[in-house]
């Protein structure tokens, strides 16, 4: 606990305390003396010297109305710093009183109740999850980290079950190895109730959502401080906490803590999924794709990566926009490994097929969401790319990927868009067909050297 006396230049007045200084409260004593009880608070000056001079100082004649025993037992007459005077005093000459509470069950009524807390670390990056704070983002605040937060009652809580304590902190954490002397970012959180129509899917939120609904901290705090706190009493239910800096596209670590008495926390968009509509798979058929199977596979009933190049970079895209492919004979080998189930270096008609619908919808996504029509996507068109596509990716996973498929600027192209989606699908496929509990996957080293190397 720690106290301020009142502004002013740093000097020492005429009572002994110092003007504009900070006070450790390090005790207090309910004393009786001979008028009465009276409540006394004692305090430390870190400097380890000047002390108060007023009633229940070191010298005062206060002292001399306690019994023997209590006069031992509290008074100290050195020079160290610390002191006692009345609780009533002690309201006239301090003006701020902080408590760092190192768990929220410290100040809790229901004695013996334990608190559990979570904690997630993130990152806000510039292009990608630095989207900002709703009064800056133009429509990006979605793209910050979200956070799924489900509260739940405590069985043994004395309290009603439609109110549940729970403490919120936002931390940031500068990377740089001078982050003593960086000056700390503006930084707060958005908490969102979800209904039920969200709580099913582990997808980010769209801009949609936050658009239509209204904040449970109608009133957020965003402070250049490095740690911004709220306690909130919330209704067992499933909420959303978006962590963001006040303005956008700037970069820090973070780290989200919640406390209560129950509740689940994690992070929206952290596990893969995969989900191609039937909707999207009718589209690409038709009688106009048989013939143009039947041209490419009538003579060769499978073709290799060379003949896929071909294939790809001299396709006539009908009822598409005009769009030029120019895909790598490396690319195309990466493309053919993922699909080549059998082994065997090359791609029949029907794993041709396979990849030729997936092509269609990969462009079909990569159009919409190229809103400049530059032929590539940055960071923020590729999270929505992904996001339309039906896959669920961190956005950790999203930024790697962007920077091993994209150039130096983090612009990813049609050509890896498509690699990038195909192995995030493929793998993730691999995935739930081999694990057992959903948890993870066995392998033997050479089960493992064939699924990394061939792919």
């Amino acid at each position: 606990m720690g106290c301020q006396t009142h502004l002013g230049t740093t000097k020492v007045l005429k009572n002994g305390l110092v003007a504009g200084h900070a006070y450790t409260v390090t005790g207090i004593r309910k004393v009786t003396c001979q008028y009465g009880p009276e409540s006394l608070v004692r305090l430390r000056n870190p400097w380890g010297k000047i002390e108060w001079k007023g009633d229940w100082s070191d010298s005062s004649y206060k002292w001399e109305l306690l019994s023997p025993k209590e006069k031992i037992l509290l008074r100290k007459k050195k020079e160290d710093g610390e002191f006692w005077m009345s609780l009533r005093d002690f309201k006239i000459h301090f003006v701020d009183l902080v408590i760092c509470k190192l768990t929220p069950d410290l100040m809790s009524q229901e004695d013996g109740k334990k608190w559990m807390y979570s904690l997630k670390s993130g990152r806000w990056v510039k292009g990608s999850t630095a989207g900002g704070s709703l009064g800056f983002c133009n429509g990006n605040f979605w793209m910050n980290p979200q956070y799924w937060l489900n509260v739940l009652p405590a069985e043994d809580s004395r309290k009603s079950p439609s109110s549940c304590s729970v403490v919120i902190s936002l931390m940031q954490k500068h990377s740089s190895k001078h982050r003593n002397q960086a000056p700390h970012l503006f930084i707060g959180f958005l908490l969102y109730k979800v209904g039920l129509q969200y709580q099913e899917s582990n997808r980010k939120l769209p801009p949609g959502f936050f658009t239509r609904h209204r904040p449970v901290n109608k009133h957020p705090v965003f402070l250049d401080e490095r740690e911004v706190t709220c306690d909130f009493h919330l209704e067992p239910c499933v909420y959303v906490i978006v962590p963001s800096t006040l303005e956008p596209q700037q970069e820090s670590e973070f780290i989200l803590r919640v406390f209560s008495r129950k509740h689940i926390l994690r992070e929206m968009g952290g596990n893969t999924s995969f989900t191609l509509s039937k909707e999207i798979v009718d589209r690409y058929e038709g009688k106009i794709w048989e013939d143009f199977f039947t041209k490419h596979f009538e003579r060769n009933p499978e073709i290799n990566a060379v003949q896929l190049q071909r294939i790809l970079n001299n396709i006539s895209w009908r009822n598409l926009q005009s769009f030029r492919l120019s895909f790598s004979l490396d690319s195309c080998q990466g493309i053919l490994a993922l699909l080549d189930l059998n082994a065997t270096g090359t791609l029949s008609i029907q794993e041709f097929r396979v990849l030729w619908k997936r092509l269609l919808f990969y462009l079909e996504v990569f159009q919409k969401r190229d809103t400049n029509t530059s032929g590539k996507l940055d960071l923020v068109e590729l999270h929505a790319a992904v996001q339309e596509t039906g896959i669920s990716l961190s956005n950790e996973v999203c930024n790697l990927m962007a920077i091993r498929y994209g150039d130096p600027d983090l612009q990813i192209s049609f050509e890896s868009f498509v690699c990038f989606m195909l192995r995030v699908e493929i793998m993730g496929e691999a995935f739930r067909n081999l694990t057992q509990d959903g948890k993870g996957i066995y392998l033997r080293e050479s089960e493992w050297m064939m699924m990394t190397l061939y792919s």
